[in-house]
């Protein structure tokens, strides 16, 4: 069972580094350094969430045991589940501010 993890892991890589490839080529047309520090923790939690899963299953192939005995080892990664949460909310959030933000080179509309 363990190389089926090991497996699943290298395809999170893989897409991991696909997502580093691909979104590091593309190019940001954002004026402000705001919208940059955004876009640069957008990418993060995008990018992140894929090695963070692939961890998950890097973690699982790591233990030896089953049935009750796994899940006692497994309470040592407690901490992990954290990472994917915060990263998702890192990419949720800073898309949601990058989305909210208005032009900043926009001339204000005169008041009749």
């Amino acid at each position: 069972m363990r190389t089926v993890e090991l497996v699943i892991a290298g395809v999170f890589i893989a897409g991991g580094l696909r997502s580093i490839w691909y979104w590091g080529r593309r190019r940001f047309e954002g004026t402000d350094v705001v919208d940059h520090i955004l876009y640069a923790l957008y990418l993060t939690g995008r990018i992140g969430l894929w090695f963070a899963i692939a961890g998950f299953f890097l973690i699982y192939a790591t233990i030896d045991v089953q049935g009750r005995a796994a899940l006692d080892e497994l309470e040592q990664y407690r901490w992990y589940f954290m990472v994917p949460l915060v990263l998702a909310l890192l990419q949720l959030g800073a898309g949601w501010f990058l989305g909210r933000r208005g032009p900043t080179d926009e001339a204000p509309s005169p008041q009749p």
